[in-house]
């Protein structure tokens, strides 16, 4: 399943970029269209760590693995979406959320380093 998500993640993710850097550029300030690529960079190293945690899976079940995904996963809607709404739209309040999703992502990298760490 981390895998399919991870693959499809990583497509809207180029999907998005391409946008940002293409048809977004000419409706928004440069920095508007730099806070929304960070949003798509964002979403592509974590759909690309999806990937990886769901082939490890394949060899070494854990659960470790399946929460470090899932706050992989919260950390893309609430960090990448935030920002991508708050571009869109120009409401600053999205700029609240975005916090929540860096931390859903340290939270995952940790739950990670932990399983590797119980494989040494």
């Amino acid at each position: 399943m981390f895998i399919l998500l991870g693959s499809v993640l990583g497509f809207f993710s180029v999907a998005l970029g391409a946008f940002a850097a293409h048809a977004l550029r000419r409706r928004v300030s440069a920095e508007q269209s730099a806070v929304f690529a960070t949003g798509a960079q964002y979403e592509m190293y974590h759909a690309l760590a999806l990937i990886a945690i769901g082939l490890w899976s394949l060899q070494h079940p854990s659960s470790l693995l399946t929460a470090a995904a899932w706050f992989f996963v919260a950390g893309i809607v609430f960090f990448s979406g935030s920002l991508y709404v708050l571009v869109w739209t120009g409401m600053k309040r999205f700029g609240a959320v975005t916090p929540i999703g860096g931390l859903c992502f340290l939270v995952g990298w940790a739950l990670l380093a932990i399983r590797a760490w119980h494989l040494l």
